[in-house]
């Protein structure tokens, strides 16, 4: 029985966009179909990020617009699922301008809280799990191109760093069985998907014990997933600097089709600010990670997320952080300044004294000087050949086509080559040359 059209917009990370596949999932099961179309929609909701403030401003605005579509269709509901309905959890309800709230860990509940909406009686489920990870659930893909695919490993976070939401939002670490993991990448390859993406807010610290057997840690699931074939890139985000192995960097030595790439949150390069922040490593031993990174691969692109003015930093602690960039020379960064987010161990136990003012000054700074490494970055690739994973037309000339290589960089380059008869498809495997370049994306040729 066909129940209603479901339309989702995901805000955040990657998890979130793999928890929006699963809800479309387990609301088909339940006889919902999807639309892409908020106007034709029955049930309209947000999947929603709190890791920063301006995140969750964003998301108001967006339920005063839900609203407006309800109060214009009779019998639309409008909910919010996600980080945000954990954190605000009543605070949703009592804007009156939603009718069901959902945490990450209680999407299997929602065709129940769907079916007992009725004026005046609101939905609420933001009960975390020890033991949920969706393993059984077969996402429903929502990518556009059927090249790539996010697979969740792991829920959840141990870290407790001081800045972060995650814990309180997503609750404690628990890793999936690896052969849910390696049985839904086999489905995804033999429907054509290229390249998947292994997921966890620390993956470095997968781990599933076997009873009576020898427990899988990350590197073995990655060495599983990535013998499914040589034709199958395999990704993965986000590493931890107190954890990534040897053993992992030695992995993804062994196997051409384990990108290139490693993101590495340094966050800071002071080490009093990395006490402060509970990341548990020192710039050296970040540094030391760094080292044998490019010892064991060379090729391998770091990149990195990076907090300006965060509590207490001096203009030494942001010194420091200008520093660490440089020696490391990050190929990419994501750079934000620092929002205090409420019952985190940061906004009880230390002062958001950083200057909104000084914030962005730093911030700025970190942003060119990035700008610049990324540009130096790209120019050492000017000449070289890489395979390149095409994912479709350039956005900004349709003539041309687009891809990533291996160590994550975005490439361009004309669809029809010298020697070639037709454009290349997405979820082929093209080799280019590049000519030339900017500070975000390499301009190449079809070899």
């Amino acid at each position: 029985m066909e129940r209603g059209k479901v339309y989702i917009e995901t805000y955040g990370c990657q998890m979130n966009v793999n928890d929006t596949e699963v809800i479309f999932s387990i609301l088909a099961k339940a006889g919902y179909t999807r639309t892409e179309n908020m106007d034709e929609a029955d049930i309209i909701m947000a999947n929603t990020c709190s890791i920063r403030d301006n995140a969750e401003q964003r998301i108001w605005g967006r339920i005063d617009q839900f609203y407006g579509c309800k109060r214009l269709r009779e019998g639309v509901v409008t909910g919010i699922v996600g980080c945000m309905a954990e954190r605000l959890k009543d605070k949703l309800l009592e804007s009156g301008r939603v009718d069901f709230v959902a945490g990450p860990d209680s999407y299997r509940s929602l065709p129940e809280m769907l079916a007992r909406i009725a004026p005046g009686r609101p939905q609420i489920n933001v009960e975390l799990s020890r033991e949920e990870t969706y393993a059984d659930i077969e996402p429903v893909r929502i990518d556009k191109n059927g090249v790539s695919a996010f697979i969740s490993i792991m829920r959840g976070c141990n870290n407790a760093c001081s800045y972060c939401v995650v814990p309180y939002t997503r609750g404690a670490e628990r890793s999936r069985a690896p052969e849910t993991i390696i049985r839904e990448a086999c489905g995804l390859f033999g429907r054509g998907y290229k390249e998947v993406t292994l997921l966890g807010q620390n993956v470095d610290s997968y781990l599933w014990h076997r009873e009576g057997g020898t427990d899988v840690d990350f590197a073995d699931l990655l060495e599983g997933v990535a013998s499914i074939s040589p034709q199958l890139r395999v990704r993965f985000s986000t590493s931890h600097p107190k954890d990534i192995s040897d053993k992992v960097i030695f992995t993804m030595a062994k196997y051409p089709n384990i990108c290139r790439h490693i993101h590495l949150p340094v966050q800071s390069g002071s080490d009093t600010m990395l006490v402060k922040m509970r990341r548990r490593y020192t710039r050296e031993w970040y540094l030391g990670r760094v080292a044998k990174i490019r010892e064991v691969m060379p090729d391998c692109a770091i990149t990195t997320d990076i907090i300006a003015g965060f509590c207490g930093e001096t203009l030494q602690d942001h010194q420091d952080t200008l520093s660490i960039m440089r020696e490391v020379g990050y190929d990419y960064a994501y750079m934000f300044q620092y929002s205090e987010r409420p019952g985190t161990l940061a906004a009880r136990n230390y002062p958001d004294d950083v200057s909104p003012e000084e914030k962005t000054r730093r911030l700025n700074e970190i942003i060119a000087l990035q700008n610049e490494l990324s540009l130096e970055s790209n120019r050492r690739d000017v000449g070289k050949t890489f395979t390149v994973l095409v994912e479709g037309p350039s956005r900004r000339n349709p003539a041309d086509s687009c891809g990533r290589a291996s160590n994550n960089k975005m490439c361009v380059f004309p669809s029809v080559g010298p020697e070639s008869v037709k454009a290349p498809a997405p979820g082929d495997y093209v080799d280019v040359k590049v000519m030339s370049c900017t500070s975000a994306t390499l301009i190449c040729e079809r070899v």
